[in-house]
């Protein structure tokens, strides 16, 4: 296992209950991999977090640069960044990184769980629709699944009145 730096603040640590909330209810967050070519590649990207299986989800067609690159090297991160204020000279923030493994899930019935997640996250008004559209999509739609092997989380709060 690979040992993960302790962040350098330590004033502006993010304890891991509020990392994992902020994964929980971050719009979406910006995956960071490594192409085949070698480059970075990083793309924002929705997601769902399920802390009860410590993983976090996201869809995909099943080809293209984000599969190769996956392909390629699994090891990457993901960070979420929750509420930011411009102040002068400085940037209230706060964020979480996650670290791990991601592949493809190969298991239908995890996949469709995934789906499920993603949607009841993105479009709770859908909870009880018909799977029509999902069910039609399901063949040709790859569920990534990040392993978490190392979460952070940073903060930096302006005292009130600056």
């Amino acid at each position: 296992m690979t040992d993960f730096r302790p962040v350098r603040r330590q004033d502006r640590l993010l304890d891991i209950p509020a990392a994992e909330r902020l994964l929980e209810t971050g719009e979406y967050g910006f995956l960071a991999m490594c192409s085949p070519e070698g480059y970075g590649y990083g793309i924002p990207i929705s997601y769902v977090y399920l802390r009860e299986r410590g993983c976090l989800y996201f869809h995909c067609a099943p080809e293209g640069h984000k599969i190769d690159a996956v392909a390629a090297n699994g090891r990457v991160s993901f960070c979420v960044v929750g509420r930011t204020q411009v102040l002068p000279y400085t940037t209230a923030y706060e964020s979480a990184h996650a670290f791990g493994r991601i592949g493809p899930v190969g298991d239908d019935t995890e996949r469709w769980e995934a789906l499920l997640a993603l949607r009841a996250k993105y479009n709770p008004e859908l909870a009880d629709a018909e799977d029509a559209y999902m069910r039609k999509s399901f063949a040709r739609t790859t569920v990534l699944r990040l392993d978490i092997e190392h979460l952070s989380g940073k903060c930096k709060r302006v005292p009130a009145g600056i």
